[in-house]
């Protein structure tokens, strides 16, 4: 038991010593140097996510880019329960096939439909847009978000409508 005891103490000041300087070790050091290489790249990113959009497809590959006919487009006054749809015509124009990796409307009421094809450069495209309004009243502005092979990776397009609310039931009686 005295033997276990002298050890226990020998160890305790070795191990306080040992943490002692893995904590005021220098940036060298295996401890600190992953924080070095991972904490700042997320701290980066948060910080500037219009760069990141941008960097990423430099890595993806070759990058091109696009301009839509029209960025928006407006419904106009329609009752709350109709389903709308608009066509929005793009061009892809630069040097490279225009990839459209995701597109997604701003809620679920908002359904975008996008090629999947590749889009050769000069050639035009089509990303048709469905609104359902019901549910929905007043003023309404919904954006459909297209990540792409482009600089900036993101573009919005949106659309608006002014949606009449359906008579409430029973409001006749």
């Amino acid at each position: 038991m005295n033997i276990a005891r002298s050890l226990s103490l020998f160890a305790i000041p070795l191990l306080l010593i040992a943490c002692g300087e893995a904590a005021e070790g220098t940036p060298d050091t295996a401890q600190p140097e992953a924080p070095a290489t991972e904490a700042p790249a997320p701290a980066d990113k948060a910080m500037d996510p219009a760069r990141d959009a941008a960097e990423a497809p430099a890595e993806a590959g070759p990058t091109t880019s696009i301009t839509f006919a029209e960025n928006s487009h407006d419904f106009g006054t329609i009752d709350e329960g109709d389903v709308v749809t608009h066509v929005f015509t793009f061009t892809n124009t630069g040097d490279n096939p225009l990839i459209l990796d995701r597109c997604k409307g701003s809620c679920g009421c908002t359904v975008p439909q996008c090629p999947k094809e590749p889009i050769a450069p000069g050639a035009t495209g089509e990303i048709e847009v469905k609104f359902n309004s019901k549910g929905k009243k007043n003023k309404q502005t919904k954006t459909v978000t297209i990540n792409a092979n482009t600089v900036p990776e993101q573009t919005r397009i949106t659309i608006s409508a002014n949606v009449t609310p359906a008579p409430a039931d029973g409001a006749g009686k």
